[in-house]
C-alpha cells in the first residue's frame, strides 16, 4: 500500500498542492475541468479520513503580483460541484492572515482554498521563507500536482523539507503518475513503441535521444517529420523545417541504425497549398512534396504503416499529434493513431498518452478511457522522459 493510502489524516490539516492552472475563457468560465477532476480522489481520501484539506494552485502567468483575471475565485463553484455539493472556502491570500485564520478554524472534512499562489513573486523564485510560511498552514504535504513537478518552485520542491518524512507524500495522482512514467521507462515490455509528434525536432531532441537507450521502434510524425526528411535529401516544398537542426536529425537516425532501433517516418502525406482549413488538398510522398506545397497531416500508407507497429507493441508511449489534427482535413493521421494505440491496448500492450496536444486528441476523439493512462502533466512528462530529474518528485523523495 502507498505512503499516502496507508496514512490517516483524521484531524490532520493537509497542505495539498493541486494543479488547478484550467483554461478560462473571457468569462471566467472553465473550459476543460480534467485537472481539476484528476485532483478529487486524493481529496476526497483525506475527507473520508475526517481530515482537513487546504489547497493551494497556481493559475496562469500573474508575473508576481495581484491580478484578479488569474484569481482562484471562480473555480469554487465547480470545485464544490465536483466535492459533491461540498462548500470550498476561500482565502483571499495564500499566507495571509486570513488564510492562518480560516486554517485555524476549519473543522475535520472541511476544505479551503488558497488564492493564486503566483500573486508572490516568491512562489517562482523557490524562495524559502514563503515555503516556510506554507508549511505553517498544516500538518501533513500532499504533492499532488504532476503537471508543476518539473518547476522547482517554492510550492513544490522547496516546502518538503518543512515536514518530517512520514508527513510528506505524493497524493493519488502524482502516484499515479510516477508509477506510470515509471513502468514505461523503466520496466517496460517488449516491443516498446514510442510515438514522436509535434512541430518541432528542437522540442523532442533530448526526448528522442533518451528514448534510443529504451525503445525497439520510434514512430516520428507531425511537421518535425519534415526536418528529417530534408536531412536525408528530400523535397519537401514549403512544409516546417527547422534548417539549424538538420545535422542533429542526420545524427539521430544514424545513431538509431547503430543501435537497431526502427526509427519509422511517415512514408506519404496529407499536403496543403496553404496553412488553412480552406485550402486545396493532395496527396504526396513525404520526400517528393511539390514546391509551394506543404505537409499537413500523415498519408494513408503511413497510417497503415504505423497502426501496423503500434499492433505488435507490448508497450507505447505517445506524445505528440501526426498533423494539425485541429483542422478536420488534417486529422485523420491523429485519429488513426489514437485507434491503433487503442485496439493495442485492448490487446494487452500497456499505454501512457501524454503531453498537450495527445492528450486533447484522445479526449477529442473519444479514446481516452481505451488506454491505459493519460498524463495530465505536459512539461513534466517531457521532462521526465528525457531522463531529467523533476524537482517537485525529487522534494518528497528525498529523506
Amino acid at each position: 500500500m502507498s505512503k499516502f493510502s496507508s496514512c490517516n489524516f483524521k484531524n490532520q490539516k493537509a497542505l495539498v498542492r493541486v494543479d488547478f492552472n484550467v483554461p478560462l475563457n473571457d468569462k471566467a468560465e472553465i473550459t476543460d475541468d480534467t485537472r481539476m477532476r484528476a485532483a478529487v480522489p486524493t481529496i476526497n481520501k483525506i475527507l473520508n479520513d475526517g481530515g482537513k484539506v487546504i489547497l493551494m494552485s497556481h493559475l496562469g502567468r500573474p508575473k508576481g503580483g495581484r491580478n484578479e483575471k488569474y484569481s482562484l475565485k471562480p473555480l469554487l463553484r465547480h470545485l464544490s460541484e465536483l466535492l459533491g455539493g461540498k462548500t470550498v472556502l476561500f482565502a483571499d491570500d495564500c499566507i495571509g492572515e486570513q488564510a492562518f485564520v480560516t486554517a485555524g478554524m476549519m473543522k475535520p472534512g472541511e476544505v479551503l482554498l488558497l488564492e493564486n499562489l503566483r500573486f508572490y513573486k516568491e512562489e517562482e523564485e523557490g524562495d524559502e521563507g514563503f515555503a516556510k510560511k506554507l508549511a505553517e498552514l498544516a500538518d501533513i504535504y500532499v504533492n499532488d500536482a504532476f503537471g508543476t513537478a518539473h518547476r522547482a518552485h517554492a510550492s513544490t520542491a522547496v516546502i518538503a523539507k518543512f515536514f518530517p518524512v512520514e508527513k510528506r507524500m505524493f497524493g493519488l495522482l502524482m502516484e499515479g503518475e510516477v508509477r506510470s512514467a515509471e513502468k514505461v521507462l523503466h520496466q517496460s515490455e517488449k516491443p516498446f513503441t514510442a510515438i514522436i509528434g509535434g512541430a518541432k525536432v528542437s522540442d523532442k531532441i533530448l526526448i528522442i535521444d533518451n528514448l534510443l537507450e529504451k525503445a525497439n521502434d520510434i514512430i516520428i510524425g507531425g511537421g518535425m517529420a519534415y526536418t528529417f526528411f530534408k536531412a536525408q535529401g528530400g523535397n519537401i516544398g514549403k512544409s516546417l523545417c527547422e534548417e539549424d537542426r538538420l545535422e542533429i536529425a542526420a545524427d539521430l537516425l544514424k545513431r538509431a541504425e547503430a543501435k537497431g532501433v526502427r526509427i519509422h517516418l511517415p512514408s506519404d502525406s496529407i499536403i496543403a497549398d496553404k496553412f488553412d482549413r480552406n485550402a486545396n488538398v493532395s496527396t504526396a510522398p513525404s520526400n517528393q512534396i511539390p514546391d509551394g506545397w506543404l505537409g499537413l497531416d500523415i498519408g494513408e500508407h503511413a497510417r497503415n504503416e504505423f497502426a501496423n507497429v503500434i499492433g505488435k507493441s507490448k508497450t507505447i508511449l505517445w506524445n505528440g499529434p501526426m498533423g494539425v489534427f485541429e483542422i478536420e482535413k488534417f486529422q485523420l493521421g491523429t485519429r488513426a493513431i489514437a485507434e491503433a494505440v487503442a485496439k493495442a491496448t485492448e490487446a494487452g500492450a500497456y499505454s501512457l498518452v501524454g503531453g498537450g496536444d495527445s492528450v486533447a486528441a484522445v479526449n477529442q476523439f473519444g479514446f481516452a478511457d481505451k488506454v491505459s493512462y493519460v498524463s495530465t502533466g505536459g512539461g513534466a512528462m517531457l521532462e521526465y522522459f528525457e531522463g531529467k530529474t523533476l524537482p517537485g518528485i525529487a522534494a518528497v523523495s528525498a529523506l
